[in-house]
C-alpha cells in the first residue's frame, strides 16, 4: 500500500491497515507509537474489516460489521486476526473475524459484503450545520485544555476534526448540556485508491466521537468529569459506495442510557446530504461525581 501528501498521523493509520498476511487467512496488526492504555476500539474494527475485506474475491463492497469487544488489548503486542469464511454467495459473502493476543479473543466481528443493487431508496436528511472550512480544528479546541485532556491532546490524529458544536470540555466550562453531536471528518490528507481503506478509515473514525453525545447530555465531559468508559459492541452499516476523501458529517446522539450501559447511534452524511452509513455502538459509561469540599 502506497501513499504520498499525506500527513504524518494519517500515514501511521494507513500503515495500520496494511495487515501482515501471516497464512491464507490470518493477519497481523500493529499498534501506533502513541496508544494509549488499551487498544483504541477504533483500530479493532478497521483492522479487522481490512483482513475480512482482503479475503472477498470480486467488487462486493461492504455492507454491514457487527463487532464485539471481549477483553482490553495489550498496547505493547501485535494483534492476530483469523478470518472465518461462512459464506461465498454470487452477491453476498460473509466473514467472521476473531481478535488474539497471547491465545485469548479480544474481539469478534461478524462482516456482510454485498453487490449494490437498485431499490427503494429513502434517508434522513442531514441536519442544517455550519461548513467544515469555518469551524476551528481539533487541535484549536484543545488549546488550553492539554492538562485537562492530556490522552485527547497526545492522541494520534489522523483524521482532521471540526466540532459543528462545541466539544464536551467546552459545554462543560459554560455549564450547557447538549442532546446531540456533530463533526465534520476527513483524512488529513491523501488516501490511496483502494474503497477498503476508505470503509477502514471511516471505521475507524467512527469510533472518535460517538459516546461525547451521552456525556452532554448529562452535561459532563471527558478530563472535567470521572468518567469510566469501555465500548461493548460496536456495528456499521454501510449503505452506498463512497471515498472518504471530503468532508462527512458524523452526526451522533444517545437515545438512552440505563444499567450502566449507554447507546448511541450516528449518520454519516457526505457533504452534498448523501447517508452514507449508519453507526450503533453501546458501551459502559460509568460516572463517579466527585465529593464536594
Amino acid at each position: 500500500m502506497t501513499h504520498v501528501n499525506s500527513s504524518t498521523d494519517l500515514s501511521t493509520l494507513l500503515g495500520l491497515l496494511d495487515l501482515e498476511q501471516l497464512g491464507e487467512d490470518e493477519f497481523r496488526g500493529h499498534h501506533p507509537a502513541q496508544v494509549g492504555s488499551r487498544t483504541f476500539g477504533g483500530q479493532l474494527v478497521s483492522q479487522a474489516l481490512m483482513a475480512a475485506g482482503r479475503t472477498v474475491d470480486g467488487e462486493r463492497p461492504i455492507h454491514a460489521i457487527n463487532a464485539h469487544f471481549i477483553r482490553g488489548g495489550d498496547v505493547k503486542a501485535p494483534i492476530d486476526y483469523r478470518v472465518d469464511r461462512h459464506r461465498d454467495g454470487r452477491a453476498f459473502a460473509n466473514r467472521q473475524v476473531i481478535a488474539y493476543q497471547g491465545g485469548h479473543e479480544l474481539f469478534v466481528m461478524l462482516a456482510a459484503f454485498q453487490d449494490s443493487g437498485t431499490g427503494l431508496e429513502h434517508a434522513v436528511s442531514i441536519p442544517d450545520v455550519p461548513l467544515p472550512e469555518t469551524l476551528p480544528t481539533i487541535g484549536e479546541h484543545l488549546r488550553g485544555y492539554e492538562e485537562t485532556l492530556p490522552f485527547f491532546s497526545n492522541a494520534l490524529k489522523p483524521i482532521d476534526l471540526r466540532y459543528a458544536n462545541d466539544p464536551a470540555w467546552v459545554l462543560k466550562d459554560a455549564g450547557e448540556k447538549l442532546e446531540h453531536n456533530r463533526v465534520w471528518m476527513r483524512p488529513d490528507g491523501d488516501m490511496p485508491d483502494n474503497p477498503l481503506v476508505h470503509a477502514a478509515a471511516l471505521a475507524y473514525s467512527s469510533d472518535t466521537t460517538v459516546l461525547d453525545s451521552i456525556l452532554t447530555t448529562h452535561g459532563l465531559s471527558w478530563g472535567h468529569d470521572r468518567i469510566v468508559a469501555a465500548t461493548v459492541n460496536h456495528s456499521i452499516w454501510f449503505h452506498r459506495p463512497f471515498r472518504f476523501d471530503d468532508w462527512v458529517l458524523y452526526s451522533t446522539q444517545s437515545p438512552v442510557a440505563a444499567g450502566s450501559r449507554a447507546l448511541a447511534t450516528g449518520h454519516c452524511f457526505s457533504r452534498d446530504g448523501l447517508l452514507l452509513a449508519t453507526v450503533v455502538q453501546e458501551g459502559v459509561v460509568r460516572h463517579f461525581p466527585r465529593r464536594r469540599a
